[in-house]
């Protein structure tokens, strides 16, 4: 079975078509620039090279077409016929409350998926476009949602409500959804396979850190805590949002700035993070090399930023009891070894002792603790396309 796993953004698609039997990537590409003038198509097959294709694309309909030929292309493409793609899994960012599980794409699946673009306006719209699109060119084949909210639906009420009138949650579901769902989800199974143990038998706390960053208590496989909230900025500090504040600042620089309330939304989730503070740059491989140079701000962006992650580790280790594994993933997690040192450094009195040499590497899938911690520390490269064609295929081989 060849599942093609799509992730359509308000003016982008990234996909991937892998083949379940071996879960090898035959092909992968971006489309960039939707609706907008200069939108181009990057595609690779594997073992082949790299092609780029620049013309109009007015919307995501016509970019799916486009990586459908090039998917079918005879000297570019992976595949000779459109029956040949068994399944297509799509990325959804917001499921709300109606999916604990990646489901079955029909008009009720759809509907849900509607009904939660109040909870994200910019990410479930395009999320549907890709959806409907794809139901169009390609409407005999069997399509599954993957929700980024839906593995940490097994928190209970006591991590996902706030201190908040319980009415509004009754009326508007304003609760903790969390985020970065699938990528936590392949970590901490991964990580479970690396150690040689059941998920069921261990409690893992798996840090997703990129420009967008959550942590998330993982007991016996089930999510029982994450740092990111009822939106994608509470939390960490991150490369541009501002993460966990007192929200009496938000109405005080209202006042002093004479901020609407869509401005000071920009503020803390564009102008904010490591950028605020810094003063250089959301990329934090610009913000280490600044730092590296002296600059006080980017040392202070980054100190600020390691010591928030170490106290949600601290905080889910806690909560849990005891903790066998933490894991380090996405961008700065898995390249970062300086990030990684800062944050496990001087935990050794709680059981974790990082092991500087083994450290000392990038992108790699590797145990990086002494044989000596009580909890193994582990990094772990995040694959959550192969997650969603996961999904996808169980769903579809139960139909």
């Amino acid at each position: 079975m060849n599942v093609l796993v799509i992730n359509c953004g308000s003016s982008s698609l990234k996909y991937q078509f892998i083949d379940m039997t071996s879960e090898e990537v035959l092909a992968k590409g971006l489309v960039e620039r939707i609706g907008i003038e200069g939108s181009i198509l990057k595609h690779q097959t594997t073992g082949k090279d790299k092609v780029s294709i620049e013309q109009p694309m007015h919307d995501h309909k016509i970019a799916l077409q486009l990586v459908l030929e090039a998917l079918m292309n005879s000297e570019h493409g992976a595949i000779k016929d459109l029956k040949e793609i068994s399944a297509v899994g799509h990325r959804v960012v917001h499921g709300g409350e109606a999916f604990s599980h990646s489901a079955l794409i029909d008009e009720h699946v759809k509907k849900a998926i509607e009904d939660c673009i109040e909870l994200a306006p910019l990410h479930n719209p395009p999320n549907l476009i890709g959806i409907n699109a794809c139901q169009e060119i390609l409407p005999n084949v069997p399509m599954v949602a993957v929700f980024d909210t839906a593995f940490h639906q097994t928190m209970p009420k006591s991590s996902y409500l706030y201190g908040l009138p319980y009415e509004y949650y009754e009326k508007y579901k304003v609760r903790r959804y969390g985020f970065h769902g699938t990528s936590h989800k392949y970590v901490a199974q991964k990580t479970a396979e690396i150690l040689n143990k059941k998920l069921e038998d261990i409690n893992i706390i798996t840090c997703h850190l990129g420009n967008g960053a959550s942590v998330t208590a993982v007991e016996k496989g089930h999510s029982v805590d994450t740092s990111m909230g009822f939106t994608p900025l509470e939390g960490l500090i991150m490369g541009t949002r501002c993460g966990d504040i007192d929200p009496a600042m938000v109405t005080f620089l209202m006042e002093k700035e004479n901020l609407s309330t869509a401005q000071i939304n920009d503020v803390m989730n564009k102008k904010s993070g490591v950028l605020g503070i810094s003063k250089v740059s959301s990329d934090f491989r610009d913000v280490e090399t600044e730092a590296e140079k002296g600059n006080e701000n980017a040392k202070i962006a980054l100190e600020t930023y390691y010591k928030k992650v170490k106290k949600y580790i601290g905080a889910y280790m806690a909560e849990m009891g005891s903790v066998d594994a933490i894991v380090f993933t996405a961008g700065l997690g898995e390249n970062s070894s300086s990030a990684r040192l800062a944050i496990c450094g001087g935990m050794e009195g709680i059981g974790i002792e990082i092991d500087a040499k083994e450290n000392d590497m990038r992108g790699e899938e590797k145990v990086v603790s002494k044989p000596s911690s009580k909890i193994s520390v582990l990094v772990v490269p995040t694959n959550e396309e192969l997650m969603i064609a996961r999904d996808t295929l169980e769903i579809v081989k139960s139909i």
